[in-house]
């Protein structure tokens, strides 16, 4: 597999191999999102970062959508499971360096984005605004395929989306 990007303004493409839609991410307004922080480096890093694995799981789920086809989505808000505390307030320390970010189940994952998806002749397909996602049982169903990832809960998260929305595509592509 080979991953090729270009940043232009918050924007990313992705290419994969011949066999796979073209995906084309954007991060809107990124600074304004609800909860995009790191515990322990700069937030720019982090938000990159975040960013950057959470591009290449959906051009990963977008393997299997025809290669004829583009999935382009613009993200409006970020919210990752847990909270960013200070270390002291939850009886690590008096003020280190490092933030926590605790997960408590009341602090669910929910990203927020518009999508469409398109056939070579750039006709949409399926499309829809302001689409939340959220998963209020994240504790039970993070256990599954990226449970030693970092962003295993907001990967999980797309995974179930991404299986609801486009059954029709990938059966056109198996």
């Amino acid at each position: 597999m080979v991953l090729g990007s270009a940043a232009l303004l918050g924007c990313s493409v992705f290419s994969i191999s011949t066999h796979a839609a073209e995906v084309k991410v954007t991060w809107e307004e990124p600074e304004s999102y609800s909860d995009v922080r790191p515990s322990n480096e700069t937030r720019k890093r982090f938000r990159d970062r975040t960013f950057s694995q959470l591009e290449a799981h959906i051009v990963e789920l977008a393997q299997s959508l025809p290669e004829s086809q583009t999935l382009s989505i613009t993200v409006t808000n970020v919210d990752l499971v847990g909270e960013v505390w200070p270390s002291q307030f939850v009886g690590f320390g008096m003020g280190g360096p490092n933030d926590i970010r605790v997960i408590r189940r009341i602090d669910i994952p929910r990203i927020t984005f518009s999508y469409s998806l398109s056939d070579e002749n750039e006709q949409v397909i399926v499309s829809e605004d302001d689409v939340t996602i959220k998963d209020m049982n994240f504790m039970e169903s993070a256990i599954r395929r990226h449970r030693n990832d970092p962003l295993s809960y907001e990967k999980n998260m797309l995974d179930d989306w991404f299986a609801d929305t486009f059954p029709k595509q990938v059966a056109v592509n198996n």
